[in-house]
């Protein structure tokens, strides 16, 4: 029969479509975070609307309640690291989406040195090459907890987890007094054989004369 709950979006599409400052805007944070599409984008901000809703909420709501809320809110965002341990409302009204897009797991692969470019971390992670708490996330929009982020590399199984060497193709840096080592010059094993000897005509031409004589 099928899930029975109501699928929502995840996003809200912006009120003005062509709007171009914005429009170039977006394209830089795709750009930079090597995001798929505006509709990856679109949630972040979602996120971080929904972040700063629950903030502002939290001064029209009654004391009992705002201190269970406020302390919900601020464990959310410390395990994510947003904010600091002494952040304030305030604080979080203040975030913005680089915030938010900085705690991708595509991001973090990429800022760890473990692929060339964030396109390729994005690969990485979709191809599931990457390994959070000994867990496989393929999700590249995934939020990495602080508590995550010391447990991050490749999967066992993958072969980008043999070392930058093999994978990225870095060879050793030599240094000054290092000379370059230049691989010995294969001799061929092959032996020379000598070609027969062909006799100019002029020879065959008197040896014939004179057998006929």
């Amino acid at each position: 029969m099928g899930d029975p709950r109501k699928l929502r979006r995840k996003f809200k599409r912006p009120m003005v479509p062509f709007e171009k400052a914005r429009i170039d805007a977006e394209l830089k944070y795709l750009g930079e975070y090597g995001l798929r599409n505006k509709t990856e984008f679109w949630k972040a901000r979602a996120q971080l609307s929904k972040f700063r809703r629950i903030a502002r909420d939290l001064k029209t709501m009654p004391e009992n309640q705002q201190i269970i809320a406020f302390k919900e809110l601020m464990t959310r965002l410390r395990s994510l690291g947003l904010v600091g341990p002494d952040a304030t409302t305030d604080d979080v009204l203040s975030l913005s989406v680089e915030n938010i897009l900085e705690r991708r797991l595509q991001t973090l692969v990429f800022k760890k040195g473990l692929a060339r470019s964030i396109y390729q971390a994005r690969q990485l992670v979709a191809h599931k090459h990457i390994l959070v708490q000994n867990k496989v996330i393929a999700s590249p929009s995934y939020l990495v907890k602080v508590d995550e982020e010391a447990q991050l590399g490749f999967n066992t199984y993958s072969p980008f987890s043999g070392g930058k060497q093999k994978i990225f193709g870095e060879k050793p840096k030599l240094t000054k007094d290092e000379p370059k080592e230049r691989a010995p010059r294969q001799r061929s094993t092959r032996k020379k054989t000598s070609r027969p000897t062909t006799k100019s005509t002029a020879e065959t031409g008197k040896k014939t004369s004179s057998s006929m004589e």
